[in-house]
C-alpha cells in the first residue's frame, strides 16, 4: 500500500487523524461483533458514566515498520492484560483478550498507509480506550460501555537526541496508598495535570513522586516509571503497589539481565538512595527512556553523574538493544513482537 505523503522525519508527538477506527458496544451484558469506521466522533449521554464519575481506562503502545519491511506490535498482550486488570478494578467489562489483539491488528492494517517508513524514526502509535457510556446519576458503575481504538503517527518523542531532563520532587501524591496508581485509568492522569503545568511553569521537565504513605521512597513520574543505575552496574527499578507496571519497564529489565549480562533488582527505593545512583531514566512507550540528569528536592539539586548532555553508557545500551528488537534488528524473545503484515 503507498504510504501518506506525510513528512515523517519531521512530524511531532501530536494527533494526526488517520481513516479507521474500531468501536466495540458493550449492552445487556455481552460485547456486540465490533466494527471499523471512519467516524471519529463519539455521541453519549450528558449523563453517561464516563462524564459524571470519570470511569475510563485506556492503553498506549506501537506499530513499527521494522528492517525486513514488515508491520509489527511490541508486546500487544501485555497491553490487553493490564488493560483487563484495570477494568476489573474500575468495575467495567474486560475486553477480552483475543478480541483486544484482533482489533489492534484490524486498526493497524486499515491504517497501513499511515504505518511510518523504517529507518523515518517514526512510528504508529494505538490507543486503546473504554468508557462507561450510558446515563449514570447515582454513584454506581455504568451499565453500558464502549470500547475504541484509534491510531496516530507520531515522531520520535525527543528530536535531536535525548536530552537528560530536569525534574523536581513533587509535593503532590500521584495516587493515594491502596488506591487506583496500579492501573491505567483516566483519573490518575487528571489528578497529575496540575502537578506537571506547575512543574513546567518553574522550569522543571517533570515531577518525582514519592510513596504516599511515607513520603520516603520513589514511586514514578505522571506517566512513567523509573529506572536506576549503581555506581556498580546493577540495574534498579522501584518497587511499589501503587506503580503502574510499565511493559516497556519490564522489557527493559528483561534486556538488562539475557541480552546485557547485567544483575537486575526490582525493589524499594529510598529516595535517600538517589543521590548515590550512578544513572537515572524514565521509561514509557513514548520515549522509551528518558535520561534524567538533575533531580531538584527543594532546592537542593542531585546531579547524576551521567551529566545533562547525553544518556550514561548503560541507560544508552539498554535504550539501543531494546529499540533494535522493536525494529527487527535484534532478536527478539520468543512471543514479544507480533507480526500484523
Amino acid at each position: 500500500m503507498e504510504k501518506k505523503n506525510i513528512d515523517w522525519e519531521n512530524i511531532g508527538f501530536g494527533y494526526i487523524k488517520t481513516e479507521k477506527r474500531y468501536v466495540s458496544n458493550y449492552k445487556e451484558g455481552a460485547w456486540d461483533g465490533g466494527v471499523l469506521t471512519e467516524d471519529d466522533t463519539v455521541v453519549i449521554s450528558e449523563c453517561a458514566g464516563v462524564l459524571q464519575y470519570a470511569q475510563t481506562i485506556f492503553e498506549g503502545l506501537k506499530a513499527y515498520t521494522t528492517d525486513d519491511g514488515h508491520i509489527v506490535t511490541f508486546r500487544p498482550d501485555l497491553n490487553a492484560e493490564r488493560m483487563e486488570a484495570s477494568a476489573t478494578r474500575l468495575e467495567m467489562p474486560a475486553f477480552p483478550k483475543e478480541r483486544f489483539l484482533d482489533a489492534i491488528d484490524q486498526v493497524v492494517r486499515a491504517n497501513e498507509a499511515y504505518v511510518p517508513p523504517y529507518g523515518s524514526g517514526a512510528t504508529l502509535y494505538i490507543r486503546p480506550y473504554m468508557f462507561g457510556s450510558n446515563p449514570v446519576i447515582g454513584v454506581k458503575p455504568a451499565d453500558e460501555y464502549q470500547f475504541r481504538v484509534f491510531t496516530t503517527p507520531v515522531g520520535p518523542y525527543f528530536k535531536g537526541g535525548a536530552k537528560p531532563l530536569t525534574i523536581r520532587v513533587s509535593d503532590f501524591d500521584r495516587a493515594a496508598p491502596h488506591g487506583t496508581g496500579h492501573i491505567k485509568a483516566g483519573l490518575n492522569y487528571a489528578m497529575s495535570l496540575h502537578a506537571i503545568v506547575s512543574a513546567h511553569k518553574e522550569g522543571f521537565d517533570e515531577n518525582m513522586y514519592l510513596d504516599p504513605g511515607t513520603r520516603t521512597k520513589v514511586e514514578e513520574t505522571g506517566g512513567a516509571n523509573f529506572l536506576f543505575v549503581t555506581k556498580d552496574g546493577k540495574v534498579v527499578t522501584p518497587k511499589s503497589d501503587s506503580i503502574l507496571p510499565s511493559i516497556t519497564r519490564r522489557s527493559l529489565m528483561h534486556v538488562a539481565k539475557e541480552y546485557l549480562g547485567l544483575e537486575v533488582e526490582e525493589r524499594e527505593v529510598l529516595f535517600e538512595e538517589v543521590k548515590d545512583m550512578a544513572e537515572c531514566g524514565l521509561c514509557g512507550t513514548a520515549a522509551v527512556i528518558s535520561p534524567v540528569g538533575k533531580i531538584v528536592d527543594h532546592g537542593k539539586e542531585i546531579c547524576i553523574p551521567s551529566g545533562m548532555e547525553q544518556m550514561g553508557p548503560i541507560t544508552q545500551k539498554l535504550y539501543d538493544t531494546l529499540t533494535g528488537i522493536q525494529m527487527g534488528r535484534i532478536e527478539a524473545p520468543e512471543g514479544w513482537i507480533r507480526v500484523i503484515k
